[in-house]
């Protein structure tokens, strides 16, 4: 099996650094970009390092505070050149040794004159900026930009002094498309953004109670907001299906309907919302809304099955997929366009093809009926879940930033 990039020695804490992050999204909003930055931040403080982060506030929701060590300026209204500028001008009067451009196009609204910072860095001294490519989509530039939008992309990396990804098929994909001269680039997987912390008091009967599920029922799970990419569509339907043939099963959709930055999906969303009334699921399908890390948790260790059939297959990017590994959850997910070493079929999931109910609920069926399988799935989601921990890619994290100094 290839090595992890977490498996080997860990990497020997240096000298301690000031650390820049800029984020279009941090908590209380709502997003995965948002969550990985905080417990990412919170795990590079644990190693000794000064952490600052710039991101999205204006009015009530903005200003400066102190946050378990770390120092959050929600002062950025919005990331047009306006923004931008602000940007420089907060690293200029901050000046840190490493600036971590967390990237991902939704995270500022779409807004394309984010890849235009390392330019504006290089009219000054510049502190080492690391972009993490949380994806690769181009941001929206202006109507018909066409091939300039993915061309604002790959000047953006150019110009960093190194890029993180998070999975091989975004290495890949961006080595292929920077090519020769490309800066340092380091794979570094995320984590779940999702503790394994039950609330006070947890009983997993109560809580299948509390939304209605029996003792005999199939209480399938699905976790995170309303994406396009996410194929709840597939499930949908997978679920309609064996709901037509007689099996006791229940659909509960685990977290928001749409994060902070995620407007753009909230016609996908209402799509899902009128499936499930064509579909006539409406007593069949539960929502826990937008919840504390808690009661997800809570959420995720009483249903029987995680199903994640994700459009472009599963992708260790995928921070729903991190927590339902975290969680020990029997996970039904898509076949991935890149194979995954640390996640293989039948041993730490089952895999599907993207787009097909009828795999699904055969998929959803099998691991119903085999509790001896869902078990195996489930201890060995647990043990892997371990070889992504916030500490370790934190300080893989930080050893690269010390390669760039």
């Amino acid at each position: 099996m290839e090595k992890h990039p977490l498996s080997g020695t860990m990497a020997l804490k240096g000298q301690a650094m000031r650390i820049g992050i800029i984020t279009g999204e941090y908590p209380p909003m709502e997003g995965g970009v948002g969550a990985f930055t905080q417990e990412l931040s919170l795990a590079l403080h644990d190693l000794g390092h000064q952490i600052h982060i710039l991101t999205t506030g204006t009015g009530a929701a903005g200003g400066e505070t102190v946050e378990a060590g770390l120092m959050v300026h929600r002062t950025v209204p919005q990331w047009g050149l306006p923004g931008i500028r602000q940007v420089y001008s907060w690293l200029q009067a901050l000046s840190p040794d490493v600036v971590s451009l967390q990237y991902e196009p939704a995270a500022y609204g779409m807004n394309g004159w984010i890849t235009a910072l390392p330019r504006l860095l290089r009219r000054g001294p510049p502190p080492s900026l690391v972009i993490t490519l949380h994806d690769l989509l181009p941001p929206y530039l202006f109507p018909k930009a066409g091939p300039l939008r993915q061309w604002s992309v790959r000047q953006m990396t150019r110009r960093a002094a190194g890029c993180i990804v998070t999975n091989r098929e975004d290495q890949q994909a961006l080595t292929s498309v920077l090519g020769p001269g490309a800066p340092p680039t380091r794979l570094i997987p995320i984590g779940s953004n999702i503790a394994t912390e039950l609330p006070p008091g947890y009983d997993r009967e109560r809580i299948r109670s509390r939304y209605g599920f029996g003792s005999q029922d199939l209480v399938v799970g699905f976790f995170g907001f309303m994406n396009r990419s996410k194929g709840v569509e597939t499930l949908l339907e997978a679920v309609a299906r064996l709901r037509d043939a007689g099996h006791p099963i229940h659909l509960l959709l685990i977290g928001g309907r749409t994060g902070t930055s995620d407007a753009a999906n909230t016609q996908y969303a209402d799509e899902i919302d009128d499936l499930i009334w064509d579909l006539h699921l409406e007593s069949h399908t539960h929502r826990t809304g937008f919840a504390a890390q808690p009661d997800v948790s809570a959420a995720l260790r009483a249903i029987d099955i995680c199903a994640l059939p994700y459009r472009d297959g599963a992708n260790l990017r995928r921070g729903t997929l991190h927590a339902a590994l975290a969680h020990g959850c029997a996970i039904v997910t898509t076949t991935p366009n890149v194979p995954i070493a640390e996640l293989q079929h039948e041993s730490g999931a089952l895999f599907v093809p993207p787009g097909t109910p009828p795999a699904l609920a055969d998929a959803i069926l099998r691991l119903g009926s085999d509790l001896d399988l869902r078990r195996r799935l489930s201890t060995t989601a647990a043990k892997l879940a371990r070889r992504f921990s916030w500490p370790a890619i934190a300080a893989e994290t930080a050893a690269f930033f010390e390669t760039l100094q």
